[in-house]
């Protein structure tokens, strides 16, 4: 008898969702859907705003990610305004993102993926929160996670002007210039993140290339899928997160495209499956062919192991030589390795840190020319940062009195829907065997495959009692429910 199975809610992330698991006959896996029943409304109740509200409101879709909307929607108003921000804004609008960036891929390695490495994916489900990790590495290195984390979002308060949603950057610029006294702060504060970069990248080290089962899992084929990778790069094609060109490279790791803000209609498309609210961008050039993966499918990927397979480098130079020793470690670039995502996030955590350095070290970042007032008409505008879960794209048409006509959003989940789709059926069907009993460990180890994404349903789609349920639900091939297991 087929069944299906439903992991409802899925855990340790951003917003609603649930896997539902098909079984056949002989009760081995026979399909897997990552099901998002949210509905994102921002795209619409945008329109008819004024483009300077953008950065205020697109960074309220979560709190997860808000100073990446924040800075998209800038960037973007700009583009509308056809205005050219001074430097010494760029900069500071760089640095806050810096700081984001550390805060935010810290907060996903040790909370919400770290747990499944550090404590282990067949520990007790109670055991697999930042508890047990405290426990593991010891209260003076969870006391130093804190500190990372209220280090970065001070950074963001002191040029956001908020910790969370911040208000600074405005069309045009940024709201505020920072005192010497703030820029002497923030490189204290940076300075401090490079070295628990350092010594996170040591703790990985120890705890999970250290051990040979783990390294077994995360190279595993049940974990690995030969896609396209996206990443924003500088002129040198090293990896940067707030301005550049979108690189695309093919599964052998040679460039297909490098592409522009502007031109981002030439190369993504999005198809729309009737079960699920999230959108499927692909490839224009390859076309859609499906939840397959290789050089013949449109399907790509953008996020931190996409961003390092798509450049050629790191921009800093401690990041550089952990760059290089993750792809000489691993067998060379591209990796496909799903799981290295969150070696790839460590990586990034010290690029930013030491792109932190590097700008507050920069006396000039104290320049009160901040802002410069916008004179042309408003028309369109379109912006691309890199959100730490993968590209981020915002599109807005105005009139000419900058109200918002038609707004477009493609963030970082969206990007990886597909391929996360991809991953939970493939180490579904290598965990989920006919006659043997489905383990929790077995389940967990089922949505690390999407958990290594870092997805923010909330952020790709958008509801408003802002629920975090995982259910999974089990049919038969008959499509009778079987059996349902909840997590709320």
């Amino acid at each position: 008898m087929n069944q299906k199975i439903s992991i409802d809610p899925i855990t340790r992330l951003e917003g609603h969702g649930r896997i539902d698991l098909f079984l056949d006959e002989d009760g081995g896996l026979s399909n897997a859907y990552l099901i998002v029943p949210e509905l994102r409304g921002f795209e619409k109740f945008c329109e008819g705003r004024p483009v300077e509200e953008m950065p205020r409101i697109t960074q309220r879709i979560c709190g997860v990610c808000p100073i990446a909307h924040h800075m998209a929607a800038a960037k973007a108003g700009d583009a509308v305004y056809h205005v050219e921000i001074p430097p010494t804004a760029k900069k500071l609008r760089e640095l806050m993102y810096s700081a984001f960036f550390v805060a935010d891929h810290a907060t996903h390695f040790y909370i919400l993926g770290g747990p499944d490495f550090v404590v282990g994916p067949d520990a007790p489900k109670a055991d697999r929160n930042i508890l047990g990790v405290v426990r593991k590495v010891g209260k003076e290195f969870g006391a130093k996670v804190m500190q990372l984390l209220k280090d970065n979002h001070e950074i963001t308060a002191m040029i956001g002007g908020r910790y969370i949603h911040s208000v600074s950057a405005i069309v045009g610029g940024v709201s505020k210039p920072i005192t010497e006294a703030d820029r002497l702060a923030i490189l204290e504060r940076s300075l401090r993140s490079v070295e628990f970069a350092k010594e996170s990248l040591a703790l990985f080290d120890d705890i999970v290339l250290g051990n040979p089962a783990y390294v077994e899992m995360i190279t595993s084929d049940a974990y690995a899928h030969q896609t396209y990778y996206m990443g924003l790069v500088d002129e040198n094609n090293h990896v940067n997160f707030y301005d550049g060109k979108v690189r695309v490279v093919s599964p052998k790791g040679k460039e297909l495209v490098k592409y522009g803000p502007d031109e981002y209609l030439d190369v993504i498309a999005e198809h729309i499956e009737p079960w699920t609210y999230l959108k499927f961008p692909y490839l224009k050039q390859i076309g859609w062919k499906g939840f397959v993966d290789g050089e013949d499918s449109g399907v790509y990927r953008a996020s931190p192991l996409s961003r390092l397979n798509a450049a050629d480098g790191m921009a800093t130079p401690e990041a550089q030589k952990m760059y290089e020793r993750f792809f000489d470690t691993l067998g060379g670039k591209p990796v496909h390795s799903t799981l290295a995502t969150h070696w790839a996030r460590l990586i990034e955590i010290l690029y930013a840190a030491e792109r932190a350095v590097e700008l507050a070290s920069d006396e000039t970042i104290t320049d009160p020319h901040v802002h410069t007032i916008p004179t042309e008409t408003p028309t369109e505008g379109i912006a691309i940062v890199e959100a730490p879960r993968g590209t981020l794209t915002h599109h807005y048409k105005t009139d000419a009195r900058g109200l918002i006509q038609a707004v477009n959003l493609i963030v970082g989940t969206t990007n990886n829907y597909a391929a996360i789709d991809m991953s939970i059926v493939k180490a579904a069907k290598n965990l989920i065997k006919a006659g043997q009993k489905i383990s929790d460990g077995a389940l967990n180890k089922i949505e690390m495959a999407f958990r290594a994404y870092d997805p923010c349903l909330g952020c790709a789609t958008h509801s408003q009692p802002g629920e975090t349920p995982l259910k999974i639900k089990l049919f038969d091939h008959n499509h009778n429910l079987i059996e349902e297991i909840r997590r709320d």
